[in-house]
């Protein structure tokens, strides 16, 4: 199973750039991972927060296979703590998928067709954080899983 974290938008923050690199780097001794980005939306004064979506939407759709696992980091998905993400992405790397694509929306959320595309949602936290930030603290949460699966001594109950 191949792990794909689905953006929208490039970062320009370095230090979240750092982070995302160096834990991304990490999480590939366990599984394979990659980051894909989807460009942003230009020309966004002419549209609607409705029509971006759209917009984004189609790009996102276009990125998933056929075959994935769609899951969005939404604020209203189900929350978990480390130990139960952790079993989470361990039921998931059992199943048949070959990609589990886990979406980071663009600043106005997700599109219905999105919604209706993805197999769950999950939030990191009942709190909002940037694009940017979302990035390396998801990764780091499943590095975190990893090492938990293996039981190493990263994470500390």
């Amino acid at each position: 199973m191949k792990v794909v974290l689905l953006v929208v938008g490039k970062t320009d923050a370095g230090a979240w750039n750092d982070a995302l690199a160096g834990y991304s780097e990490r999480l590939k001794h366990y599984i394979p991972f990659e980051t894909v980005v989807i460009q942003e939306m230009k020309n966004v004064k002419n549209g609607t927060e409705t029509q971006l979506k759209e917009r984004e939407g189609r790009l996102i759709l276009k990125a998933i296979g056929g075959g994935d696992d769609c899951i969005l980091l939404d604020e209203r998905g189900k929350q978990f703590t480390s130990m139960q993400f952790a079993s989470y992405m361990e039921k998931k790397m059992q199943s048949a998928s070959k990609r589990v694509v886990f979406v980071i929306g663009g600043p106005y959320g997700f599109s219905d067709e999105v919604y209706r595309r993805s197999s769950e949602q999950i939030s990191l936290s009942r709190m909002t954080f940037s694009h940017q930030m979302v990035r390396p603290i998801f990764v780091e949460q499943l590095y975190r899983a990893m090492t938990i699966l293996r039981g190493e001594a990263y994470h500390h109950e």
